[in-house]
């Protein structure tokens, strides 16, 4: 049986350089779902044309620019991850092989062998985030799950969670000792069905 061994990990991307090579409609999905989770991400969107609404969402948010040109390898420079989804598979196969001898992580759209990760869904309910990967074989899938989860996680539960994170902070004793507290205390959770 196959088996995903993608490690997941949640990204800082205000601190962080992304670029997205493209401004047509995938370019404009990546850019949404981005900006959905990290409204605040550092991301520069390069493209001859840009989709209307990747500019509308331009001008919402500070951190976004727009450059109306064709990629150049010099604009692989000082970033940290890339997402190229051009509609022409030579120039996405060229951003792909430059960033890899950078050592940039790269996700090429719709390309699971040119990809280095992948965006998957992804639950936000204030503190709380859940991502969801079906190993890239499957979006639909994922989104799906992501609409299931965002209906039966509860809204109160940032609430929840910033009032454990209040306990915890009042917790003495050595680490071990805190999270057997704090084991007790959330124990009910694996059982609300």
């Amino acid at each position: 049986m196959e088996r995903n061994e993608l490690y997941p990990i949640f990204l800082k991307l205000h601190k962080l350089n992304v670029l997205i090579v493209g401004g047509g409609n995938v370019g404009l999905e990546k850019l949404f779902f981005l900006l959905k989770s990290s409204p605040n991400a550092n991301v520069e969107v390069v493209a001859p044309h840009f989709h209307l609404d990747i500019k509308a969402l331009a001008e919402k948010h500070s951190s976004i620019i727009l450059t109306e040109s064709k990629f150049k390898k010099k604009m692989l420079k000082k970033r940290h991850m890339v997402i190229a989804c051009t509609d022409d598979l030579l120039v996405n196969k060229r951003i792909y092989d430059l960033s890899q001898k950078r050592y940039l992580i790269c996700n090429i759209a719709d390309t699971p062998d040119l990809c280095d990760y992948y965006l998957g869904g992804i639950v936000t309910k204030g503190n709380v985030k859940i991502a969801i990967s079906t190993n890239g074989k499957s979006p639909t899938t994922a989104k799906r799950l992501r609409e299931f989860f965002e209906e039966v996680i509860p809204e109160d539960i940032n609430k929840m969670v910033e009032n454990l994170n209040d306990y915890r902070k009042t917790l003495k004793g050595d680490f071990e000792d805190k999270v057997k507290r704090m084991n007790e205390i959330t124990a009910s959770l694996k059982n609300t069905q």
